[in-house]
């Protein structure tokens, strides 16, 4: 009997623990975007009249359509809703741009947006930053979808290629039937920028399925498992690397790495 009531607190207590979480995440989340809305608005000065204009455009046509049935007041509600809705699309969309034009073409940058790729209806991604990275900080990042497997590469064209093929290679005696993409990332010729990447993946090819998808990602994240490609990034920074970063301090510290992952070898 004792025990039984010991498991049953044990039970409760755990149940509110876990509310507990919930509400300190939901919390946190509510600070970081009143914060990120902060910082928006004072370099975006249209933020606010968009959102407005989103709220009220969208309330008035609702309560226009109700009128013609005498339920103005329902779709009047009904209206707001999707307006705080789309004001709410809208922030997060300029929010987005805002941070793409901050970030540019800074090393990272790609591995930043790769890391946070929506997944979607029937579409999931699995994505591997810095597979294999030079001491100039060029590095190519794995990404796994319903494309088949895409390497995308940041930094020097020239430099980046070696890394390609090699990267092509490993996949290849794996899985040689699933289509391996390449994207370089920029604005020059033939690259995608930094903005555009999502899309660019999109676009490719849909020759799997999302089930297909977590059984390529597992045979491939086995492999990596099974030994590090000697070009693997160490160090490689995670985003975009900050403007007043010093390179020459990094690249030291990744030949280092190199160098110790060589000697124990």
């Amino acid at each position: 009997m004792a025990d039984a009531k010991k498991a049953k607190a044990a039970e409760k207590a755990a149940r509110q623990e876990e509310r507990a979480a919930k509400r300190a995440k939901r919390k946190q989340t509510r600070s970081q975007l009143w914060q990120a809305f902060k910082l928006q608005k004072e370099h975006d000065k249209a933020l606010i009249p968009l959102m407005l204009l989103s709220v009220v455009s969208v309330a008035l046509i609702f309560f226009i359509i109700g009128s013609f049935w005498g339920g103005q007041w329902w779709m009047l509600i009904m209206g707001i809703a999707l307006g705080v809705l789309l004001a709410m699309f809208i922030f997060t969309r300029r929010l987005e741009n805002s941070m793409y034009e901050r970030v540019g073409n800074e090393p990272g940058a790609a591995a930043w947006r790769l890391e946070n790729l929506r997944n979607s209806m029937g579409v999931v991604w699995r994505t591997k930053t810095g597979v294999a990275a030079t001491t100039h900080m060029d590095a190519v990042h794995r990404v796994i979808g319903i494309p088949g497997i895409v390497l995308v590469g940041e930094g020097s064209p020239h430099r980046l290629k070696p890394l390609m093929r090699q990267q092509h290679k490993r996949l290849n005696r794996l899985l040689a039937d699933v289509p391996i993409h390449e994207i370089y990332v920029g604005d020059g010729e033939g690259q995608v920028p930094v903005k555009k990447l999502q899309t660019a993946l999109v676009k490719l090819p849909r020759v799997y399925r999302k089930d297909d998808v977590y059984s390529i990602a597992a045979k491939v994240e086995a492999m990596d498992g099974v030994g590090a490609s000697p070009t693997s990034p160490a160090g490689l920074p995670k985003g975009p690397l900050p403007k007043g970063a010093k390179m020459s301090g990094m690249n030291r510290r990744a030949r280092r790495m190199n160098q110790r992952r060589g000697g124990h070898s």
